[in-house]
């Protein structure tokens, strides 16, 4: 009788929760929650894991795990290279024609449909923690602590919810990712999947480290890249009257952490952002950055040398930063690791676009060109994506919004320009992409790189620059991965370049896109700017 009443007991135990298993709070938690990390301006060369030259003795673990244990996209690119306007093209799933982010200066309409507020409805609860650069008051989110603008390094203001502004001591790489596992540990509602943007300021200029990588890098030597000394012979307008080159166009006082000219002993373009800084910081700065400086003021190099000075001063100050960007990444990660949520949780790692760091002797994006093209894209989801998953579709940050709406379960609306890349990571083939297109708007601007749209295949690219130009440029990437020679003119290539402009033409109309739109934005942005 005994054994009979423990069957039934056991029976009836199962048929709860089997029950339960089928309501709606059970399905709700077995989706899974989605961690989207955004970096602002870490470029793929930056990256062990990429393979590339530059960083070889210089490793970010947990980067580095990311991309061992789920998929690492080795073609990965943006429609915009520029930080508002390609977070606009993240959280709409449209380039930025459509969604009317062009350029950092025009405002973005945070009433139209976004992925977050498509997420809420259908049960998961979101936070937006760090950097978004958009203006305005975040919709979407069940909370928001984010920077203003670009946000400080040092003892930096965060404004919660969209109205009440706060400042935290400390550096902003060590107070986001503790932002992010509170938000999780003490805020989360555990009957709902959540779904974070975990948003960082590095590594966007002016790269000040935080104290404990101060000296982080100091005695490194890097190599310059073979192109780092670039005459752009052979190249466009575009390409010859920039002004982004570190030697030329790099503040001393923002980016070379002079307080003066050296040369001039004017006060610099635009001063050091010392003043945030408590006097513990600011002594713990000057014992590491001083002694160089001085040494600098009674050399004066010039030349090669002074090219090796303000390029090395650059890339150790970005690396340091994208250095703690990594631990950040480390400390949320070990907390879902701890707390058993980690497997369950989609870990996206990208940045909103490329950087240059020296190639051409550049520094800042904008460029089709690869470095400013390309970003990060990281993936871990081992319920789906088999460790050591290399990618080689071409995806866009286009695909992020309807990507992460699948995985969640949610319907993707049909005006989503981007395709989810769901099934490619996990090693599925379908029906993808030949071709990106690209299209960049802000000129005239800070660092004046002119306006112009795209196409990229696998191997070739074809660039139209326009506005106060109409220049062409085409490069064939197997055999000139650099970009150095334009072959728009080559007859060697003349079918290549009749295939591409139909393909350009192609997806121009397939994303709503043509020159009547162009011109019409170009008459918005002067009038406002004029305003």
């Amino acid at each position: 009788m005994k054994t009979s009443l423990s069957k039934i007991i056991i029976l009836l135990s199962l048929g709860t929760a089997i029950a339960v298993g089928c309501n709606d709070t059970t399905t709700v938690q077995q989706r899974p929650n989605i961690l989207f990390i955004m970096t602002d301006d870490h470029t793929q060369q930056a990256l062990h894991a990429y393979g590339h030259g530059l960083l070889d003795s210089v490793l970010f673990p947990n980067m580095d795990r990311l991309a061992k244990e789920g998929a690492i996209f080795t073609q990965s690119f943006v429609t915009n290279s520029i930080c508002a306007p390609s977070r606009a093209v993240l959280l709409t799933g449209k380039y930025s024609h459509i969604n009317g982010k062009i350029d950092n200066s025009v405002p973005f309409d945070w009433d139209q449909p976004t992925y977050p507020k498509l997420l809420q409805k259908a049960g998961y609860q979101t936070a937006l923690i760090g950097k978004i650069h958009l203006g305005g008051k975040p919709q979407g989110y069940d909370y928001s602590m984010t920077l203003p603008g670009q946000g400080s390094y040092y003892n930096p203001e965060f404004i919660k919810n969209g109205t009440e502004q706060t400042k935290l001591e400390g550096h902003c790489e060590a107070i986001i990712p503790q932002l992010v596992v509170d938000w999780i540990e003490n805020d989360w509602d555990r009957s709902k999947p959540f779904a974070v943007n975990f948003h960082t300021k590095a590594p966007h200029r002016n790269w000040m480290p935080e104290p404990k990588y101060l000296d982080y890098l100091e005695d490194h030597e890097f190599e310059f890249p073979e192109n780092f000394f670039d005459d752009y012979q052979g190249r466009g307008t575009a390409a010859r009257e920039q002004e982004m080159e570190i030697v030329n166009d790099m503040y001393w006082g923002w980016d070379m952490k002079f307080e003066k000219n050296p040369f001039t002993g004017e006060p610099s373009r635009l001063p050091a952002p010392f003043g945030r800084m408590s006097r513990e910081q600011m002594e713990a700065w000057n014992s590491v950055y001083g002694p160089p400086n001085e040494k600098f003021l009674k050399e004066k190099p010039e030349g090669r040398e002074l090219a090796k000075f303000m390029y090395h001063r650059y890339l150790r100050d970005y690396l340091k930063v994208v250095k703690s960007v990594d631990d950040g990444i480390g400390k949320v990660m070990k907390y879902l690791e701890e707390n058993d949520l980690l497997e369950n949780t989609v870990v996206i790692y990208t940045s909103d676009q490329g950087f240059y760091l020296g190639e051409h002797g550049w520094y800042d994006k904008r460029f089709m060109y690869e470095q400013s093209l390309s970003t990060p894209l990281l993936v871990r989801y081992p319920q789906e994506i088999k460790a050591g998953t290399v990618v080689r579709e071409m995806v866009l940050n286009l695909d992020h919004a309807p990507t992460i709406l699948d995985y969640a379960g949610v319907e993707i609306p049909s005006d989503m320009q981007g395709k989810s890349w769901r099934s490619v990571a996990a090693g599925k083939t379908i029906p993808w992409r030949d071709a990106v297109y690209y299209h960049y708007y802000e000129y005239p601007s800070v660092h004046m790189v002119k306006r112009h749209y795209g196409v990229r295949t696998d191997r070739y690219k074809l660039i139209h620059f326009y506005y106060d130009v109409d220049e062409w440029e085409m490069y064939d990437l197997q055999k000139d991965p650099d970009e150095m020679r334009n072959i728009y003119d080559d007859s060697a290539y003349s079918e290549v370049k009749e295939m591409l402009h139909i393909r350009l033409n192609e997806l121009r109309n397939q994303y709503d896109d043509s020159d009547e739109l162009t011109w019409q934005f170009l008459d918005d942005y002067l009038s406002k700017r004029q305003r």
